[in-house]
């Protein structure tokens, strides 16, 4: 029973894994050109991949990145358009990005969209390292200065180090650009400025204000790239845009980079270890509960995390485990949501977590810990009750149990009784002088195979 309940849980906990985020998102939110009419020469018209950037830069979006312009190259594409959306990331995820697209053979143009959309922090240096630049109006771009792993500011010399070689990077990537746009790039990286698209256009740092995607490839096309190989103008007129979706391994990637998702899954991970424990002999719940803390573990790995705050989960989960297999009437299971609400909190949302990272949901984290103490109290109140309730089976389950007399029983001789349908030799107990045949009897010990007896009062 207890094993069917908990694959019930688990199935319910994977349940809100699927609903608490889609694990696909819509690749284009602009009206993408279908071409040329229908009975058209497919073939004639210039090709353009669009891939869609979503969310704080992860390995997974750089992998998206690489296979983007893998695709580009093997299919003579005249353009890849990478739009994006991202509040930044990591200087290690931001350069292995910058470097693929300066390697590209394929020009690759960076379009900050929709409207409300934003290049932050790293994601201002991938805007510079495209062949070609847009934002969508009311999109910003900028605040780019360095911080440290878990957000904090860097050391007076650190900071220098790094805002240097950033902005060495900047003006490297930026040699075709007006003087006022490298001006502008190092600001973005000394003093965190940011500004909108007007601004940027106005300055050189972007190159077009495009409403949609249509209205890009209407400016890009007699625009000049310049590539590796020299500079190279753009046909984009009449382009056939293929949607380039993420694959479902970087769709399950990207999603476990969310907070909320790993904090459910390491829920339903250690839980189902629980399971597994308390009813050994099967292998569904600690198999799922081995993936789901694997999930988790490669999801925090990824996002800036205040590790400190795992030692509280960890501590839960053992006063979760104390109080089943020794109760104490819920004590333990109430510091344990204690201790498992602090520890969520101060893995996800401790102030030293970069801004531009997402935080986990305060009640998704308050509610799921106090279901989660709910789920262990009611194991504890079972664990409890099953202490009290009498041995069924076996000979200690006679223990006080009546019958009566189908043979006279005397002190040195055994008799036979009968207790419910059930024929026992019986003995007296010391105290008895004898009972009579038919008489109500009471078992008070068992003694191998023959019970001990005595007068009872019920008849």
């Amino acid at each position: 029973m207890g094993r069917f309940l908990g694959r019930i849980l688990i199935l319910f906990y994977l349940a809100i894994v699927l609903l608490a985020r889609p694990i696909t998102h819509a690749i284009a939110q602009t009206p993408i050109p279908t071409g040329s009419p229908a009975g058209a020469n497919q073939s004639a018209q210039p090709l353009v991949l669009l891939l869609t950037a979503d969310g704080p830069l992860t390995p997974a979006m750089a992998e998206y990145l690489e296979r983007g312009i893998r695709n580009a190259t093997r299919q003579n594409a005249e353009l890849l358009i990478l739009q994006m959306n991202t509040p930044g990331g990591s200087l290690d995820l931001m350069n292995r990005m910058v470097e693929d697209i300066r390697a590209s053979q394929v020009p690759i143009a960076v379009y900050i969209a929709p409207q409300g959309a934003m290049a932050g922090s790293a994601g201002t240096l991938i805007t510079l390292a495209a062949h070609a630049s847009a934002m969508a109006p009311g999109t910003a771009i900028g605040a780019a200065s360095p911080v440290g792993g878990q957000g904090e500011d860097l050391g007076q010399t650190l900071a220098a180090k790094e805002k240097n070689i950033l902005k060495a990077t900047a003006r490297s990537l930026m040699t075709h650009r007006p003087p006022g746009a490298v001006t502008l790039a190092e600001s973005m990286i000394d003093s965190a400025q940011a500004v909108s698209a007007i601004e940027a256009q106005q300055s050189g740092l972007v190159d077009f204000i495009a409403t949609d995607i249509n209205d890009l490839l209407s400016k890009l096309n007699g625009f000049q790239v310049q590539m590796a190989a020299g500079p190279e103008t753009l046909n984009t007129l009449d382009a056939n845009v293929q949607e380039l979706p993420p694959s479902l391994i970087e769709n399950v990637l990207q999603v476990l980079t969310n907070p909320n998702i790993i904090f459910l899954l390491i829920i339903i991970g250690v839980q189902a270890i629980i399971v597994e424990l308390h009813t050994p002999g099967g292998w569904v719940a600690g198999f799922i509960g081995v993936v789901c803390l694997a999930l988790a573990l490669y999801g925090a790995g990824v996002l800036d995390v205040n590790w400190f705050g795992a030692v509280f989960i960890v501590t839960a989960f053992v006063l979760f485990i104390l109080d089943v297999k020794a109760p104490t009437h819920g004590a333990l299971t109430a510091a344990g949501v204690l201790s498992l609400i602090v520890g969520a909190l101060v893995l996800f949302n401790s102030p030293s977590i970069p801004a531009f990272q997402p935080r986990v949901s305060v009640p998704l984290v308050v509610v799921m810990s106090a279901f989660t103490g709910g789920l262990v109290f009611l194991a504890v109140m079972f664990g409890v009750r099953a202490q009290n309730i009498p041995i069924q089976v076996g000979m200690e389950s006679l223990l006080g149990r009546t019958g009566r007399a189908i043979t006279d029983i005397t002190p040195g001789q055994k008799g036979q009784v009968q207790v419910a349908s059930e024929q026992w030799t019986a003995e007296l107990e010391q105290d008895e002088t004898e009972i009579p045949r038919g008489s109500p009897i009471k078992i008070v010990r068992v003694k191998g195979v023959r019970v001990i007896v005595k007068k009872s009062k019920e008849g």
